[in-house]
């Protein structure tokens, strides 16, 4: 093993603690935030159960604006919330604050989109036997959409990986803050293939774990 990834190891394993704990929390918002969201946005779009246009327009606009924003300006925008929030602004707990405001938007749109996939006949076959708009929900959409959302959920992992490498260039801690701090400003190119290497090999299990489990879960 080189000599500059030896000398490095114990900070790569503490970042790589770090990133997991960024991904992770982002998430764990996504999933219990965003995802609630994409099937509000979903039920009230045009044609839908709780078809409200009004309503539906307002959602599509919050969700829309707030994917638009590159995260590295989202990111130094949302400084003095994060502050707010973790109590700081560096660190990958103040990272995770506006990443988790990233993934948010994104995964509500994923949602939206799988939901889209369920045949319209399955939905008003469910309304037809009496089921309650909760019951369509958990029973009919979420189950139908289940293979897609998980590919969703992997996509969202995925990009909010290299998301959490932009968070750690400015303080956010994790793979990229390693790979900026030794393999940038040290010139130290052997530790940046390094963690360029990393970041591809996490990426491949991520994707890997969620193809598996989509397939799984398709009956279709």
């Amino acid at each position: 093993m080189p000599e500059n990834i030896a000398a490095i190891l114990p900070e790569l394993w503490l970042a790589a603690g770090q990133t997991f704990l960024m991904l992770g929390i982002g998430l764990t918002a996504a999933v219990l935030i965003g995802g609630p969201l994409g099937i509000l946005l979903f039920l009230l779009g045009p044609g839908q159960s709780l078809d409200n246009k009004p309503a539906f327009l307002i959602l599509n606009w919050i969700v829309n604006t707030v994917r638009s924003f590159p995260f590295i300006i989202l990111l130094v925008a949302l400084v003095p919330f994060t502050r707010i929030i973790a109590g700081t602004s560096i660190g990958p707990l103040a990272a995770a604050v506006p990443l988790s405001v990233a993934a948010i938007p994104y995964f509500a749109r994923l949602v939206d989109q799988c939901l889209r996939e369920v045949p319209r006949g399955v939905i008003e076959a469910a309304h037809a036997m009496g089921a309650s708009e909760l019951q369509i929900v958990w029973r009919v959409l979420v189950v139908e959409a289940r293979s897609g959302l998980v590919l969703a959920l992997t996509v969202l992992s995925v990009s909010f990986l290299s998301y959490s490498a932009i968070a750690g260039v400015v303080g956010g801690g994790g793979i990229g803050d390693l790979a900026i701090r030794y393999g940038y400003y040290r010139f130290q190119t052997d530790v940046m293939v390094f963690t360029v290497v990393l970041l591809v090999v996490l990426v491949q299990i991520l994707q890997f774990v969620g193809n598996t489990a989509a397939r799984r879960l398709d009956k279709r």
